[in-house]
């Protein structure tokens, strides 16, 4: 009978410990909760018009600096090509055009990253960490004087993170845990310093001619922007040993 008893108590203590889903994991925080509570319908109903599925989301992030834009594009499993969910505002957004090469240089990073870390308990109410400094910035960069902690978070002000309002982030902050939860292992965002049509791209490589950081990073940014909006699919990077990048 006390043999019996003992293997209950390690099958209900193996179901108590059970990790469950990412949703319900990250459901046991407060403001992921009142996130949910408050955008979680909404959410649903836009991935509903564009006949995307909770349970086989993918999304893809892009910002804009210039536009102070943050795009979010999904697609099932199943799909070859993305479509455009939403475009959220940036409230507020430090520095100028241009990668971040240094910490304390309030710049919001240029490239290619994805998402590394959703945080419940941050200062601007929820935020989510983005991958800084990347293996780009860590050959171009200040070495020894990258910095970190760059996030997209909530509230309206900025010194190096993007910036969206509480409002917002909670929406964002629900897309990706939904495609988490499906599956996703990484989301991707490409920084841009603006949206790269040929007449802004044009505009730029001449107005910092002088600047061949900038220059070098914005062409591999333009070969990215273009092939995206040709195909809709997040392309292919490769960090090479200069700091440059293999866009296909």
């Amino acid at each position: 009978m006390r043999f019996i008893l003992i293997i209950f108590t390690l099958i209900s203590l193996l179901f108590e410990t059970s990790p469950g889903t990412f949703r319900e994991k990250q459901l046991n925080y407060t403001r992921v909760r009142e996130a949910y509570s408050s955008k979680e319908k909404a959410v649903i109903k836009t991935l509903s018009e564009r006949s995307l599925s909770r349970d086989s989301l993918r999304i893809y992030l892009r910002a804009f600096k210039t536009e102070k834009k943050v795009e979010v594009w999904g697609k099932n499993i199943c799909d070859s090509t993305y479509t455009l969910i939403k475009e959220i505002p940036i409230c507020e957004i430090s520095g100028e055009i241009g990668p971040k090469r240094r910490s304390h240089d309030l710049q919001v990073p240029e490239g290619f990253y994805h998402i590394n870390e959703l945080n419940p308990y941050s200062k601007y109410y929820l935020s989510m960490r983005i991958n800084y400094p990347n293996a780009s910035d860590s050959i171009r960069g200040v070495r020894g004087h990258l910095g970190n902690l760059i996030y997209i978070h909530g509230n309206c002000e900025s010194s190096g993170c993007i910036a969206i309002t509480d409002e917002k982030i909670k929406e964002l902050f629900v897309y990706c845990i939904e495609a988490y939860n499906a599956g996703q292992e990484e989301i991707d965002i490409a920084i841009y310093p603006t949206k790269l049509e040929d007449k802004t791209y044009n505009r730029l490589i001449t107005g910092y001619s002088k600047n061949k950081d900038k220059i070098s990073l914005w062409a591999d940014l333009k070969k990215s922007y273009d092939l995206f909006n040709l195909k809709k699919v997040p392309p292919t990077v490769k960090y090479l040993p200069d700091g440059t990048h293999e866009v296909n």
